[in-house]
């Protein structure tokens, strides 16, 4: 934009400060109106800090979101010598924070209109949230009230913003809300949330409060909801109610006069008109209610929804945020006739729907972007999402189907009245929601071998999910996990695609039956197969996002590779009915198509070509949150490219709004045809459906008292019991006895937030108590044994008969976690030292809790007994089943076990493979252990072929089974190539069913140790 060359900016801006500050107090004020009152000068007064001393301070959704603040000495400083300036970056959310301190008492802005601050604009034209902090026991456990400005402008401006314009936040409260009443009397401070997307600065200076308080504040209207569904020929009841600060009585009559207008629906043929006025006199108590009647009326006609807005005019006391809407139910049409099939019902709907409502089918919004929850009928959203840690406050399973239900309550307030579907990841057990069962991640699921444990994991995580009004599921992930240094790798099965085939028994346990029957049943949620494909294949070093290494990188393959590693999982859930598929982040690079590397939400080859094509998958493509942001181009042409693609449902976090118009901005241009726009929308309705939303929208709470129960526990503990790998257990020193004097240490050993791993209440996890649980040393003590523990070994060493050493990672998830991006593959040096101790001053275990490998080998001399516990979950008394010979170890390496990160990336089938450990190695502590040599062998060969032949697959796995564990017993600690390497392929062609050719390579191996 042009410049004025007239005045230098600094002497302008320093001018209209000065010339401010002459306006104040006399002129800018009332004579009556209170002086203004200080929050925040920036000149040092406050510092930055948290609680629960007064501070500054910052936050944001991951480690790359909260701003940086300094105080800048600015000749231009509105308001003495110094300002609050920052830069940011964010992709999630951040801002931040002025906290009073928390062991004083609130503040009382009671006596005040509203707040004020100055404001450097950049005319951005994006909005800033603002919010204050009101009731509660401090600043971080008190109601949030909230409004926006728009930086709009250029220079210093001040933003007065008065109380009145707050509004209760709906999306988030740290304490679930407390009287929902804007009280003033006790104010802990406030918080701005800078703009996502691209980088910023700004500047910031005077925070104060102005004016004198409006009475009307200390009372306000609500109604009981803001959308009031009926059927037709009903009447709708709306609730008024009044609140006061304090719960005193008004000391003044509030007035609220009524009456029906506007809407879609007729006057005299829909509704019976209504008006009049209900009054509170004064001396009414807070908390008085009064009923207004909306009748409406019948006719014979099958109608969609129409709405009936009942305007309110509120005198004496704060208006409801929203104008309260009757909605006369859709009816009579065949969409609604759940007895039709489902093509049917989803041909007429279809057949009705808008363009602008089919782009709103197609659209998913974060939860935590509802800031006017309106958007979701004004919007026609199709879907909502929460990300990893996004939940409700109380995070209970009341919370989530109540926050649940009111989304789909807004919904009602549609034309079609479509429900939403919620979406969550929930990768191991409901994580998200604090107290639920958490299962081991799927790279311990893998080393159970077991698809029944598999299907009972999916079973139980369905039934906890489902029961918090939550129908959709971001997994199974179906990544073959070819390089541990990727930090997804635990969300892996395994390296071998059919490991990770086999394992797929989670999709029936999520879903039920392939015919996708018991979609709509309380117990069961629609699954995810994710990341479409190659994502576990990525090349180290090809990520381009941010400070990862490999994790959304490239994959480079040829196409027999991409067809044998990696599609091949994806065969078997279409075949097993999976509900809905996830494009990956990452870039695939066939050899010889000529293409390079592309994006596989561009890859129309594989989603629309192969996917929908070739393997005849029904259900809907889901992208990946904000993934459409990563395509080439201007926003236009990348949403056409991925629609174009076959992505059907854009996981658009917080550009809901630029997404669904940019949708029907390109099909009115005809740039995408709306047949495509009518595939997507039709996969969406199928699913939706057949979970039965259309009948049952609200969340079904029967099974919630189940969640976290000890039955589903059980399961978790069985689980976590038949992952764990026994790498080495010279002398045989586990099982331990419940005589021994157990010595434990390592940071691990008592830590539940540690063994659930990344995303576990928060996306990437956290140490500590952050969940319900056992932890392994709590398990041991429940077990039975004689326990001391002292986390870093500085306890006393002598006296004990057997040292067990937990060691192993910290939380993380995604490419934050991979090798290189401030992780490696090393034990810390606190561990290392705990290692060493305890294995130096007696006989010792240690075990592994750990997403993916840890480098051990130059410790494995002092080491007696090494189990991979993986991330077990919750449930840490299944690892002490098998530490103390309740349950048998029966545990398989799901990945090869690298002895130098140099070998990365290493799997079976691989060339050159010299492995510490191979893939499918797991000791046994069963009472009798198998005996025999090659003669044996030869025996258990000629059964197992026969078994192959007979297809009895039972009784050829127990006779492969057989075999290696004979092999293991002569190999010992000698593992040479020449062992590993036919060891692992046996494992292999065990998955694969070829029984007879898994023990001939067996016996390659024994010959060779």
């Amino acid at each position: 934009m042009p410049r004025d060359r007239s005045v230098p900016r600094t002497a302008l801006l320093v001018s209209t400060a000065l010339f401010a500050a002459l306006l104040t107090p006399a002129a800018s004020r009332a004579a009556d109106d209170p002086a203004p009152a200080p929050v925040d000068r920036f000149e040092g007064e406050v510092p930055f800090a948290a609680q629960p001393a007064e501070g500054i301070f910052t936050w944001g959704s991951d480690a790359d979101d909260p701003p940086t603040l300094r105080l800048a000495e600015r000749p231009d400083a509105p308001d003495g010598q110094k300002v609050l300036a920052g830069a940011y970056a964010i992709s999630g959310w951040g801002g931040f924070t002025h906290d009073y301190a928390a062991t004083g008492p609130a503040h009382d802005w009671s006596a005040h209109r509203g707040i004020r601050f100055w404001w450097e604009g950049r005319r951005t034209g994006a909005k800033v949230g603002f919010e204050i902090k009101d009731g509660g026991a401090h600043g971080e456990a008190s109601e949030l009230w909230t409004t926006s400005f728009t930086d709009d402008f250029t220079g210093w401006k001040r933003i007065e913003i008065p109380f009145s314009d707050f509004v209760y936040r709906t999306d988030y409260q740290p304490v679930g809300g407390i009287d929902q009443i804007l009280g003033l009397t006790q104010m802990w401070g406030y918080a701005v949330t800078l703009p996502t997307g691209g980088g910023g600065t700004f500047a910031m200076d005077g925070v104060e409060l102005y004016g004198r308080a409006d009475q009307a504040l200390r009372a306000s209207v609500t109604t009981d909801a803001a959308v009031y569904p009926v059927k037709e020929g009903a009447s709708a009841a709306v609730r008024v109610t009044l609140a006061t600060t304090g719960a005193a009585p008004v000391d003044q009559p509030v007035t609220v006069a009524y009456r029906t207008a506007g809407g879609t629906a007729s006057a005299g043929a829909d509704y019976t008109p209504v008006s009049g006025t209900v009054t509170f006199p004064a001396g009414t108590a807070s908390g008085a209610s009064r009923t207004i009647e909306v009748p409406t009326l019948k006719d014979r006609t099958a109608e969609a929804a129409e709405t009936v807005p009942l305007e309110l005019a509120v005198t004496g006391a704060k208006p409801p945020a929203e104008t309260p809407q009757v909605v006369v139910d859709a009816h009579g049409l065949p969409y609604l006739n759940a007895r039709l099939p489902v093509k049917q019902r989803v041909k007429d709907l279809l057949s009705r729907m808008s363009l602008e409502e089919k782009a709103g089918q197609t659209t998913q919004a974060e939860r935590g972007a509802m800031t006017a929850p309106a958007d979701i009928a004004r919007y026609g959203l199709g879907s909502l999402l929460s990300g990893g840690g996004s939940t409700p406050t109380p995070n209970t399973a009341q919370a989530w189907a109540k926050m649940i239900d009111a989304f789909q309550l807004r919904a009602q307030a549609t034309r079609f009245q479509i429900p939403l579907v919620y979406g969550v990841d929930a990768v191991h057990g409901h994580n998200n929601l604090a107290g639920a069962t958490v299962m081991p991640h799927n790279i311990g699921i893998g080393a159970t071998r077991d698809p029944r444990i598999a299907y009972r994991t999916g079973a139980v995580t369905a039934a906890e999910v489902r029961a918090t009004g939550v129908p959709w599921d971001f997994a199974p992930c179906l990544c073959v996990t070819r390089d541990e240094r990727w930090g997804r790798s635990y969300e892996a099965f395994g390296e071998d695609p059919a490991l990770v085939k086999s394992m797929e028994t989670v999709i029936q346990g999520l879903q039920g039956a392939r015919d996708g029957r018991d979609l709509k049943n309380a117990d069961k949620v629609l699954a995810t197969a994710k990341h479409f494909v190659g994502d576990g294949g990525t090349t180290y070093g090809s990520s381009t996002t941010g400070a990862y290494t490999i994790d959304q990188g490239v994959t480079e393959v040829t196409r027999r590779q991409l067809e044998a590693v990696h599609l091949a999982p994806y065969q078997e859930a279409v075949d097993r009915g999976v509900g809905t598929v996830m494009p990956s982040y990452s870039s695939l690079d066939i050899a010889g198509d000529g293409r390079g590397p592309v994006k596989m939400h561009a890859r129309a080859d594989l989603l629309g070509g192969v996917l929908k094509g070739r393997m005849g998958f029904d259900g809907f493509v889901i992208s990946d949150w904000n993934a459409v942001d990563q395509l080439p181009g201007d926003y236009a042409s990348r949403v056409r490219t991925a629609v174009d693609a076959g992505v059907d449902m854009m996981m658009v976090p917080y550009g809901y709004k630029e997404y669904s118009a940019t949708l029907i901005a390109e099909v009115k241009a005809g740039r995408v045809s709306e047949r495509r726009l009518d595939d997507a929308v039709s996969r969406i309705l199928a699913q939706k459906f057949r979970l039965g939303l259309f009948e049952q929208p609200y969340a079904d709470t029967s099974g919630a008292s189940r969640i976290g129960s000890a039955a589903h526990r059980d399961v978790a503990r069985a689980a976590a019991a038949a992952s764990q790998v026994l790498l080495k257990n010279d002398g045989g020193v586990l099982p331990l006895k419940k005589g021994q004097k157990v010595y434990v240490a390592g940071s691990n050993a008592d830590d539940i937030g540690n063994q659930t791993g990344g995303w576990t209440i928060t996306w990437q996890g956290a140490s500590g108590d952050i969940t319900s649980g056992t932890t392994i040393l709590e398990g041991m003590r429940r077990a039975g044994g004689a326990i001391t523990y002292s986390k870093d070994a500085s306890a006393p060493l002598a006296g004990h008969d057997v040292g067990v050493v937990v060691v192993g990672e910290t939380p993380y998830a995604e490419g934050v976690g991979d090798v290189g991006n401030g992780h490696d593959l090393e034990l810390n040096p606190a561990d290392r030292t705990a290692v060493d101790r305890v294995c130096a001053a007696m006989t010792c275990a240690v075990l592994i809790v750990s997403g993916r490998p840890q480098l051990i080998g130059d410790r494995l001399g002092e080491i007696d007994a090494l189990v991979a516990s993986w991330l077990p979950g919750t449930e840490g008394d299944g690892v002490a089943d098998v530490l103390y010979g309740r349950r048998a170890f029966t545990g398989q390496l799901p990945v090869t076990w690298p002895r130098s990160e140099a070998q990365l990336p290493i799997n079976v089938g691989d060339t050159a493979y010299d492995p510490q450990y191979p893939y499918g190695w797991g000791l046994t502590t069963l009472t009798k252990v198998p005996q025999g040599g090659t003669a044996t062998l030869k025996a258990l060969r000629l059964a197992a072929a026969a078994a192959e032949r007979a297809g009895a697959g039972e009784a050829g796995r127990a006779l492969v089974t057989r075999a290696r564990l004979i092999v293991q017993q002569k190999a010992g600690d000698s593992l040479t190539a020449r062992v590993a390497k036919p060891f692992a392929d046996a494992d292999h062609l065990l998955l694969t069913g070829r029984y007879g050719a898994a023990v001939e390579k067996l016996t390659e191996a024994y010959r060779a140790a």
